[in-house]
């Protein structure tokens, strides 16, 4: 029986608790990238002659390097990779090893501790799959990327956000952690360099992080999406660290690094017990990445050139938006990873106050169609990503001088 646009279908009630039961769809709260999204609209509808500033992208502005995409057609064009590839093909796999061995000394067996995955977000839903029991805690750092969180919830576990503060150098605050939650967390999900506050890890930091993992006995998930855009040192990987393989995982990502924003492709790699989980878990939620794009990153992995010139291209872009930031008031310095400017929000543009970062953000928008990201979680902040689109430095330079004159009218307050 058909029923009216107004009214709500047969299976309404039918919706899990997880996400929304029976209220499933009749919220009205608006997720901040889409109130951001609203904003940049209308800022573009009424002055099309103001051309929109847009730091809030998260996403790398360029294509892959011609010789993966070159690896691709070819591929793509082998009978031999048309089927399923399941857990992943050996040369990936291969290559993700290679990888790890030349860039950061950290040796794996390619069979056993390595199994891709299809972009690094599926990784931290399949995760949480193979530990959280309800009401078991994930604890996570914020702000950053939800995934495994969300996916905690969905299983009937617990999330401890952990806030990443200024004054602790944007690590989080494990010894102030209560003996009931260190006794019911199983999982630990840090990224680093950390997205968005841009923070880098240190030995030490790890250190401590194997030292909490072994006497609370609890599973480190690394998230490394960022870590080929190290500026501050050499990119450190969390497995680099005497008995890190013990406690847990590290997850890469095709994506910061070389380009393959898209391609969705990623790995998973450390200790083979618990890759052995994920891929189990993994076995049952899909069947693989298309084989040609495998063999395509695995030639993205061999070639030590593609994120040496990425990370050059994206530091130098930061360098340029920190002293232009500065010439309007701003403090804020180069982060040490990432292509995000974490920085602290205005509180006031002229007579106009701000509340929080929101607020600021979205009357940037409003007032001057300059787009950026706000963050509440832990303070108000404003995160301007660098993967805006500009075909040359001379167009970096204008933008940047565009950017410091509109701002500069402002009146910006902190």
């Amino acid at each position: 029986m058909a029923t009216s646009a107004s009214a709500d279908p047969w299976f309404q009630t039918l919706f899990a608790d997880r996400i929304g039961g029976a209220n499933y769809g009749k919220g009205t709260d608006i997720y901040k990238f889409e109130k951001i999204k609203r904003a940049k609209r209308k800022a573009i509808t009424e002055h099309p002659e103001r051309k929109l500033l847009d730091f809030g992208i998260g996403e790398n502005d360029d294509m892959a390097d011609v010789s993966v995409r070159e690896a691709l057609t070819n591929e793509a064009n082998k009978v031999e990779n048309r089927g399923y590839a399941d857990n992943g093909i050996q040369n990936y796999k291969d290559a993700a090893a290679e990888f790890m061995q030349r860039q950061f000394g950290v040796k794996l067996d390619p069979v056993t501790e390595v199994c891709h995955c299809i972009g690094s977000k599926p990784a931290y839903a399949m995760l949480p799959a193979c530990f959280i029991n309800p009401h078991d805690i994930t604890l996570m750092t914020v702000p950053g990327y939800p995934v495994a969180g969300t996916w905690t919830r969905y299983l009937g576990g617990e999330v401890v956000r952990l806030p990443l503060k200024a004054e602790n150098g944007f690590y989080p605050d494990l010894d102030g952690l209560s003996a009931d939650v260190k006794k019911r967390a199983k999982l630990l999900v840090i990224n680093y360099p950390n997205s968005p506050t841009g923070a880098v890890a240190t030995a030490d930091f790890y250190k401590r992080v194997i030292e909490f993992a072994h006497k609370n006995q609890v599973v480190i998930v690394q998230d490394a999406a960022h870590i080929l855009l190290s500026y501050a040192a050499e990119p450190l990987s969390f497995l680099q660290i005497d008995g890190a393989k013990e406690v847990g995982v590290e997850v890469h990502s095709m994506s910061k690094g070389f380009n393959m924003i898209g391609w969705r492709l990623g790995f998973v790699c450390g200790h083979p017990k618990i890759v052995q989980a994920y891929a189990d878990v993994k076995d049952n939620s899909d069947s693989g990445q298309f084989m040609a794009i495998q063999h395509a990153a695995a030639h993205a992995l061999r070639t030590p050139g593609i994120p040496v010139a990425i990370r050059a291209k994206y530091k130098r872009r930061l360098e340029k938006l920190v002293a232009a930031l500065k010439q309007v008031g701003f403090k804020c310095s180069m982060p040490g990873g990432t292509y995000f400017l974490y920085t602290n929000a205005p509180v006031a543009a002229g007579d106009r106050g701000f509340g929080n970062a929101e607020e600021a953000s979205q009357y940037l928008i409003h007032d001057q169609s300059v787009c950026c990201v706000p963050w509440d979680d832990a303070g108000a902040y404003l995160r301007f990503s660098v993967t805006y689109i500009a075909h040359s430095e001379a167009e970096e330079d204008a933008l940047m001088a565009e950017t410091i004159a509109r701002l500069r009218g402002m009146r910006l307050a902190f």
